[in-house]
């Protein structure tokens, strides 16, 4: 059973089940009303810690900064959502009650609540939960447990980088045109040309060989060039792709938030206002 010592240092430990798997971190202590004696404690569950679940401190035990609760985990991660509102009503009690498999006796006069003529060193609006005015802290965390003697001023930020995607693709293809080319080409032909020579001494005898009077018939035979087209192919150049990297400056936006800490204090304001007067 969990002692009124160790109670200070039980708010914010982690809790174990009976099995020894992690359930989550303390969150407050709630007190019978009539006899000031612990009896449940709040424990966050369900994702991030966002839900607290009333479990019995009957059969807890402490080690240094773990707290091992008599239930497993199913059992409280299943308990009937109760708002930690600072009190348990009886309807409330005997609903955990039913749902553990325990018993209490129900005090009709409990509220559930911190009995405030209970001067423990328990902050009193928050229903056992440790006031750190007793350890040297000035006021009190009036929205949850106090943890330490300021509260953190947190603001997002822009974390800004590169991926690398695939933008676009670049092919080459290679395919066949026809055109018309034109060449002039020189062609050389035959053409008749008559050729006459007077009768001489030297080709007399040629001239008067054969009758004198005949009917004769001579024949050439006349050539020409003509153009000759055939095709080849020969290699005129290479091609290929290659890609070069070019950087250039790009504006991103977004949106982020910060907190701020404001001071709620008018009548200390308008003292000081006063005294500078």
């Amino acid at each position: 059973m969990i002692t009124q010592d160790q109670l200070q240092n039980v708010i914010g430990t982690t809790a174990y089940d009976r099995d020894g798997d992690k359930i989550g971190k303390i969150g407050q202590v709630y007190y019978e009303a009539n006899t000031d004696e612990p009896k449940w404690v709040t424990v966050n569950t369900g994702l991030f810690g966002t839900h607290e679940s009333f479990v019995p401190l009957q059969g807890a035990e402490v080690s240094g900064d773990r707290v091992t609760l008599a239930y497993d985990k199913a059992a409280i991660k299943d308990a009937p959502n109760i708002s930690e509102d600072g009190n348990l009503s009886v309807e409330e009690e005997q609903r955990l009650f039913q749902h553990y498999g325990t018993s209490g006796g129900f005090d009709e006069a409990r509220t559930g609540g911190f009995d405030e003529a209970r001067t423990g060193g328990f902050d009193e609006a928050r229903t056992g939960t440790y006031d750190e005015t007793n350890a040297g802290t000035v006021g009190h965390d009036t929205s949850g447990p106090t943890t330490d003697r300021a509260m953190t001023r947190s603001e997002e930020q822009l974390n800004v980088g590169t991926e690398t995607q695939e933008a676009g693709r670049a092919r080459l293809r290679k395919h066949v045109v026809t055109e018309n080319q034109q060449v002039t080409v020189p062609v050389s032909h035959e053409e008749v040309r008559i050729e006459r020579e007077p009768i001489t001494d030297a080709n007399r005898g040629d001239a008067v060989d054969g009758p004198a009077i005949s009917e004769e018939e001579h024949e050439v035979v006349l050539r020409e060039e003509r153009p000759v087209v055939n095709t080849e192919a020969v290699p005129v150049e290479r091609v290929r792709l290659g890609t070069e990297t070019v950087t250039e400056q790009e504006t991103v936006r977004g949106e982020v938030r910060k907190e701020q800490i404001d001071v709620d204090d008018a009548d200390t304001t308008r003292d000081r206002a006063t005294r500078e007067r």
